[in-house]
């Protein structure tokens, strides 16, 4: 029989105000379990969900949520708070199709006061809320919530910078674990620990006198204050920009955070906390773990082990991996830039084998493309791996910095097209549309991972702006390491000869397709290159067939199937096209398989769109 929990009688933050202090320390025990358990099943991001449970618990016992506001960045380490607000039942669906959101998702609860997944925008969102709240009676509290690994990233300090500067009554709370995915990197890491290390708070952790032993808000940050401006002057980084600084105080401490919390509730202005914890709080497999346990697969919560088979065949990470490890070898010139994902892009052999070439910017995706543009300036050759989903993000520095100038750049675009259980946030839907407008850019996208390998090899030996862009997970193909085909630019490549219809695959779609190309004795045509078309091949081939049917994992919108329509119309083509691709909204979270049938791109969809049409 079941013994009943603590946790079973807490389903909403009203619960977590009834409860005595002495309590709270329990509550956080079990929901840090109900984390560990739930997540081994189902799989999604750990290690950060373990470390603010007493901070999320905290926050929920001090301020009126949802009336007051609580605004986390990026999301990850959202789990607790999804338990603790009205969908514990409901947590063993997260990132499954129809289940809850692996982010916070204002359509979702009235818990979540922005919709996030991306890094760095709390504070910038939580100014505006302050802002908009700023004359109304009993304003509601606006609470930012970002991690050390966020705070490296620029638009943080733009809207702390705006915030120090408009007075408004914001409570920042850095949640500092020295993590973000990967350890953390820069000055602004190094800043932080130094804080952390300094003598007056490691005084006050040592004698325990903390803000749960009724030490003052004012007496605590004046000590350590104190010792701060006899190490920099005149004060904090923090309070340079318009803050009020206090702490580093434990992020563990249950007692110690719903304390300092009452009494920063009380304070006008703008506020900074600084908090520390550990992440992987609780699981000794994520504490040693850091970056593998960020994110996991199920597993078994005794060993750590996880409950799924490895596949047996690379990746489309993999094979980057492994050629720009070997290139590094071969090309003296080449310098790789990751904006904090060093395993998420296969970088750890590289950053290993070549430090002095390997170039961890942080969360900065902007600086990462300028900074790259700088590179190829005196005369490297950089290699930008960033996501898809990221690279939204650094789309000025595209334009502005590397194509106007036409610098010898190569781009790893990884997590092209549908992304599956991380859903709209981190879809890769757009990078085809908003790339093939960029001049003097030239746009490759592999059908396989052996493909893969030479189309960076090609791109790499180019001179001027390449990118290549390629799925998450593997291929159907073997990989044959070192295997390099040689690549025209600008050249297609003809899979299958049929009749009537000329289907144009692009990248993933082209296996997607191979299938029906047999059923329907079509000609499949890999395309390969976006940019530049292979408009060489589109003229012979109207002059053969009647139909043309593109196929893309990106948004028809703008996408390359409108740059076949474009070509079409100019050259006054007498052969009629259908356009397949992502639908003009935000596809849902759930597995690939799932989001591909819903978007009409799975081998059914695409035999019955093509029938369609011809009919």
């Amino acid at each position: 029989m079941k013994t009943k929990q603590l946790l079973d009688s807490v389903n909403s933050p009203k619960d977590i105000k009834k409860l005595s202090k002495d309590k709270l320390p329990q509550l956080c025990d079990e929901v840090r379990k109900f984390v560990i358990d739930s997540v081994s099943k189902t799989g999604g991001h750990f290690g950060s969900n373990l470390g603010v449970v007493e901070l999320t618990v905290a926050l929920h016992r001090v301020f009126d949520t949802p009336r007051d506001l609580l605004v986390w960045d990026v999301g990850h380490q959202t789990y607790p708070h999804k338990i603790l607000t009205e969908r514990k039942d409901r947590l063993y669906t997260i990132r499954q199709k129809n289940g809850l959101a692996p982010f916070p998702k204002r359509e979702e609860s009235k818990y979540d006061a922005l919709s996030v997944g991306h890094s760095s925008t709390s504070i910038s969102a939580a100014v505006g809320m302050s802002i908009a709240n700023k004359n109304k009676k009993n304003a509601p509290q606006v609470v930012a919530i970002i991690g050390d690994g966020a705070l490296t990233g620029g638009m943080a300090f733009e809207a702390l910078n705006h915030a120090g500067d408009s007075k408004v009554d914001l409570l920042v709370v850095l949640n500092d674990n020295k993590m973000s995915i990967s350890p953390n990197v820069g000055a602004m890491s190094k800043y932080l620990t130094k804080l952390i290390s300094s003598s007056a708070y490691v005084r006050l952790r040592n004698k325990k006198d903390s803000f749960s032993r009724g030490t003052s808000v004012k007496k605590c940050a004046h000590r350590v204050k104190s010792h701060i401006k006899g190490m920099i002057s005149p004060s904090t980084l923090f309070e340079e920009l318009g803050f009020e600084y206090y702490g580093p105080i434990d992020g563990h401490d249950i007692k110690a955070l719903t304390e300092i919390l009452k009494k920063l509730k009380n304070i006008k202005g703008p506020k900074f906390l600084h908090v520390t914890t550990t992440k992987g709080k609780g699981y000794e497999q994520a504490e040693k773990d850091k970056c593998c346990l960020h994110a996991t697969k199920p597993f078994d919560p005794v060993t750590g082990m996880s409950s799924m088979k490895k596949k047996a065949k690379y990746s489309y990470t993999d094979v980057f991996s492994d050629w720009v490890y070997k290139a590094g070898k071969k090309y003296r010139k080449l310098h790789v830039i990751t904006p904090a994902m060093c395993e998420g892009s296969g970088l750890v052999k590289f950053r290993k084998k070549f430090p002095k070439r390997y170039h961890d910017v942080g969360i900065a995706e902007q600086h990462a493309v300028t900074f790259a543009a700088g590179l190829a300036c005196e005369g490297k050759k950089p290699v930008i791996a960033i996501y898809s989903s990221f690279l939204q993000r650094g789309y000025d520095q595209l334009i502005h910095d590397i194509a106007l100038q036409n610098l010898d750049v190569l781009l790893a675009i990884d997590r092209a097209g549908i992304v599956g259980p991380d859903g709209a946030t981190h879809a890769g839907s757009f990078d085809l549309s908003f790339m093939r407008i960029i001049p003097n850019l030239v746009i490759m996208a592999p059908a396989n991972v052996n493909e893969c390998y030479s189309m960076l090899e090609t791109g790499y030996k180019y001179k001027g702006p390449v990118a290549v862009r390629y799925p998450r997970g593997g291929g159907f193909e073997k990989y044959i390491p070192n295997k390099i085909e040689e690549i025209t630019i600008g050249k297609s490549k003809i899979e299958k000869v049929g009749e009537n219809i000329a289907i144009l695959a692009f990248g993933a779609m082209v296996d997607n397709s191979k299938k029906i190309a047999d059923e329907l004795n079509a000609t499949l045509v890999n395309m390969r290159f976006i940019k530049p078309l292979d408009e060489e091949l589109l003229q012979k081939l109207s002059e053969k067939y009647n139909y043309f049917v593109t196929v893309e994992d990106n948004v028809i919108a703008g996408g390359v199937g409108s740059a076949v329509n474009e070509y079409v119309l100019k050259n006054k083509l007498k052969v009629k096209v259908k356009n397949l691709g992502l639908p003009d909204k935000f596809l849902p979270h759930g597995s690939r398989e799932e989001i591909l049938e819903e978007a009409g791109l799975n081998e059914e969809g695409i035999l019955n769109s093509i029938l369609q049409f011809i009919k």
